[in-house]
């Protein structure tokens, strides 16, 4: 496998990752933008309105007849949060040209029906179609609405909500109800093109690649239009809380749902591959000393577990309990953190725990989206570690520098919802 970069423009990169392990090719763009309240509902709604159609294709059922001549090729976009930015992603896969049972050139055609998509978006009367807008912002309301029904992903949700009120973190990927019913079609395409002229651009390619890709992206008419642009993406905010905020919310539910959320507070070397063997020893799989103690030994919770969000250095333990074992289930858990503290861990679940990330990352070149998503992260994150290097830090991590992550860790919020 080769994975290459080429700045096109500044702010503007091309990302090539050479791989002979699939019979497909995988494109993709990402439009990174600094995430704020004001915008938060139209980079959503944007990453809707861009698959509805083309100036070239104005549908979807001809953007769809398309892909279908193409031996069934697959298009896909949506939204991402990535810590205080957020992420307009488009991805479409084709069957790679050495497959064919003809001669042609699959690839250039994937590449101008994306970059169709993404920069030459259906226009009437200098806006945005307003059939189109107004059916994505009910299907948004729908999203926005919805996003209660699953109660586990409402409340950590609402957790994050708490850690980060008013900050960008806390905002909702899918944004806000009261801000979406004021977005106009002529507003929205306004606030497109001034995206298209600042936000940082990332074009990725995955599969056996022919000489002439680099070419190929570069004199297409979309790409070579654009302009350069001095990119500036949020820089993380990080605000340690001195006292834990304790939230309670009722709702029509039968199962409580209790989540902490912890802020990782440690300047370490390597913080983020010492903390990820801490997070998997405390709450990362089914050896974990959560999944053991709270759900196996006390039998306090149906579901536990903790998830270590990198880019913000947080750890978010969430477990599904009966709602009169509040106050036991937050005890157990609380006595997790202070044994990883005190190093009451083996170095069997170290060994355990560095298998589990280790064996993650070896699925990351066995998939393409997952690989593309790893080599953005490390774009965003402006660093460049391949995969065999990334395992070998978590190798290289030892007890000392656990325990000193877990001495740095301070509950910032404890969320429960419950009946």
């Amino acid at each position: 496998m080769i994975n290459e970069t080429i700045e096109l423009k500044q702010g503007i990169k091309f990302h090539k990752i050479e791989t002979n392990k699939f019979k497909t090719n995988l494109l993709a763009i990402f439009f990174s933008i600094p995430l704020t309240r004001e915008n938060v509902t139209k980079n959503a709604l944007l990453a809707a309105i861009l698959r509805r159609g083309t100036n070239n294709m104005p549908t979807q059922e001809i953007i769809s007849k398309n892909l279908e001549e193409m031996y069934g090729a697959g298009f896909d976009c949506g939204i991402e949060k990535n810590g205080d930015n957020q992420t307009i992603k488009f991805y479409l896969e084709s069957i790679n040209d050495e497959f064919l049972p003809q001669k042609e050139d699959l690839l250039k055609r994937s590449f101008d029906i994306l970059f169709d998509i993404a920069f030459n978006p259906l226009i009437e009367n200098g806006k945005f179609k307003e059939e189109y807008v107004k059916g994505e912002k009910e299907n948004l309301k729908q999203i926005i609405e919805g996003k209660i029904d699953n109660k586990g992903a409402y409340a950590m949700e609402r957790c994050i909500e708490e850690m980060y009120k008013n900050k960008a973190y806390g905002l909702y990927k899918y944004g806000y109800i009261e801000d979406l019913e004021n977005i106009t079609s002529e507003e929205l395409y306004n606030y497109y093109k001034q995206v298209i002229r600042t936000c940082k651009i990332d074009i990725f390619v995955s599969g056996m690649l022919s000489k002439d890709v680099e070419k190929i992206v570069k004199e297409n008419e979309n790409i070579s239009n654009l302009e350069e642009r001095k990119t500036k993406l949020n820089e993380e905010q990080k605000d340690i809380n001195e006292e834990e905020k304790i939230i309670q919310e009722s709702m029509d539910i039968t199962q409580g749902k209790l989540v902490l959320g912890l802020d990782v507070t440690s300047n370490i070397e390597n913080i983020s591959y010492v903390t990820m063997c801490y997070n998997t020893i405390l709450g990362g799989g089914a050896n974990s000393k959560m999944f053991q103690n709270v759900r196996e030994k006390a039998s306090l919770a149906y579901t536990v577990g903790s998830n270590y969000l990198k880019r913000k250095q947080n750890i978010i333990i969430r477990a599904g309990i009966e709602i009169q074992n509040y106050e036991k289930a937050l005890e157990i858990i609380k006595k997790q953190l202070e044994d990883m503290k005190n190093g009451n861990f083996t170095d069997e679940d170290m060994k355990n725990a560095k298998n589990l990330i280790i064996s993650t990352t070896e699925n990351i070149p066995e998939e393409q989206d997952t690989e593309i998503s790893y080599y953005f992260g490390q774009e965003l994150a402006g660093t460049n570690i391949e995969v065999e290097e990334y395992k070998q830090k978590i190798q290289n991590v030892t007890k000392e520098q656990i325990v000193e992550v877990a001495k740095s860790v301070k509950i910032n919020t404890i969320y429960f919802l419950k009946n």
